[in-house]
């Protein structure tokens, strides 16, 4: 058994070096693919349930699965909040092993559901929930920081675009064919998609840390102690409050698109079809990973997150237009949905990666983009149950397709104004002015916030 460890050891530590001293577009490849793989697979315990109708429950007026899909919502949006400090504390060495401990109780949880009888099992699409939220910001721990890290994150963010359809066409395709129905459906599909997450989480942990140069040009990325981030925070926080809010509005529309999918594409005239929910998702990755990749040209900090700001707006604009094309039958529904998405992401996907990388870069903050991320996404599923209960209990007669055309208008709406905010304070604050506050106090030899 020590030989046998020793051995991997051996392996692993060649793997790293080879690695290190690999070609630019060996290293983008082999690392965007292990977390493209990684998360790509966790999609497949997280997902498939909403591909599901489900049978009313007797005595409960309201539908089972809004039930469920809240249930999940809420312990992925807890799980956030814990994330807050666990994705900006954990070290290095400790990442690996923490993704497949969280995907391993998520799988446990989806045997639960299956094994339990409704209404009792939505306990564990929320004990599910729980401990996924956490896994972006482990696997962009092995990313961030880098000359290569729009490359390497705009190949992980093509993975939540792809796989949110693809997983659930996999489960739709299992109770077609028989082989289970909604409740045992989940859990098979984990099953499935197992032997990719173990291969690319080990993978993962072979990745060297960034280089020196890695770390002149995006800043050293180091944990932060609770004094760090309450300072950086409170250093940006009037641009932060409107990011933030902009992309709470954000995650509601994406994740009500994605969790009702199934009603919204029957009540376009799709609800038999298993490949729309895969169909309708490819093209818009393939334009996000392209756009998104493209910002690694941009050596500046500064002007690339300029370059952030306008796929974001880009994104709004996609949304508006889409949606009156729709409305004014110019485009078929599969069109409308496959530009939605695009827009939609577009906007949505700067927030998971590159937008607070490059934010990160232009201080002289030692931090982790990691730690910004969290803070986002925390409030983010916030506002994705604040949407469901708006259309379950907000007494809005509209149909699913109704509420999400109402939906897409008010976010790209509200949108452009907090975004423009946010614009004009990062201008003032990181070009030639120093902030409010600095992190000396909080960390005297390793973190300042002195801007670019």
């Amino acid at each position: 058994m020590g030989s046998w460890q020793n051995g991997l050891r051996t392996g692993e530590d060649w793997l790293r070096r080879k690695l290190a001293e690999a070609h630019p577009a060996v290293f983008a490849l082999y690392g965007g693919g292990m977390a493209f793989g990684t998360y790509f697979a966790m999609y497949a315990y997280r997902k498939p349930f909403t591909a599901a109708t489900f049978e009313p429950v007797a005595g409960w007026e309201i539908d089972y699965k809004i039930i469920l899909v809240l249930a999940q919502i809420v312990g992925y949006a807890l799980s956030k909040v814990i994330g807050i400090r666990v994705v900006s504390e954990v070290t290095p060495n400790r990442r690996a092993a923490s993704i497949l401990v969280c995907v391993l109780a998520a799988e446990g949880a989806l045997v639960g559901f299956w094994l339990v009888p409704p209404p009792y099992n939505a306990a564990f699409l929320f004990l599910n929930g729980l401990p996924l939220g956490m896994i972006w910001g482990l696997v962009f721990g092995f990313l961030e920081g880098r000359r290569l890290s729009e490359v390497l994150g705009a190949i992980l963010c093509a993975s939540f675009i792809i796989a949110s359809g693809v997983v659930r066409s996999v489960g739709k395709w299992t109770m077609n064919a028989g082989l289970a129905d909604a409740y045992s459906m989940p859990a098979l599909t984990g099953l499935v998609f197992a032997p990719l997450l173990m291969i690319c989480v080990g993978g993962l942990a072979c990745m060297p840390e960034p280089d020196h140069a890695d770390r002149i040009a995006r800043r050293h990325r180091a944990p932060m102690n609770r004094a760090a981030r309450r300072a950086l925070l409170r250093a940006y926080a009037p641009g932060f409050a409107a990011l933030i809010v902009l992309y709470v509005m954000l995650t509601a529309l994406r994740d009500f698109r994605d969790n009702f999918a199934a009603e919204i594409w029957e009540g376009l005239g799709y609800g038999d079809s298993a490949s729309v929910f895969a169909l309708s998702e490819i093209p818009g990755a393939v334009i996000v990973l392209v756009a998104l990749a493209a910002l690694v040209l941009i050596k500046d900090n500064f002007i690339a997150l300029v370059a952030n700001f306008l796929l974001i707006a880009t994104g709004l604009v996609m949304i508006t237009l889409s949606t009156l094309l729709f409305e004014s039958h110019i485009l078929s529904p599969l069109v409308w949905m496959m530009l939605l998405g695009t827009g939609l992401y577009l906007g949505y996907t700067p927030f998971s990666a590159m937008l607070f990388d490059r934010m990160i870069a232009n201080t002289q903050a030692v931090a982790t983009a990691g730690f910004l991320i969290y803070v986002a996404d925390a409030s983010g599923y916030a506002g994705s149950v604040a949407l469901v209960l708006l259309k379950s209990f907000g007494n809005l007669d509209l149909a699913w397709v109704d509420f999400l055309i109402l939906a897409s208008y008010a976010t790209a709406g509200f949108g452009f104004v907090l975004l423009f905010l946010a614009m004009l304070y990062f201008r003032a604050r990181l070009v030639g002015h120093t902030p409010g506050h600095s992190l000396r106090n909080a960390e005297p030899e390793r973190s300042s916030l002195t801007p670019r």
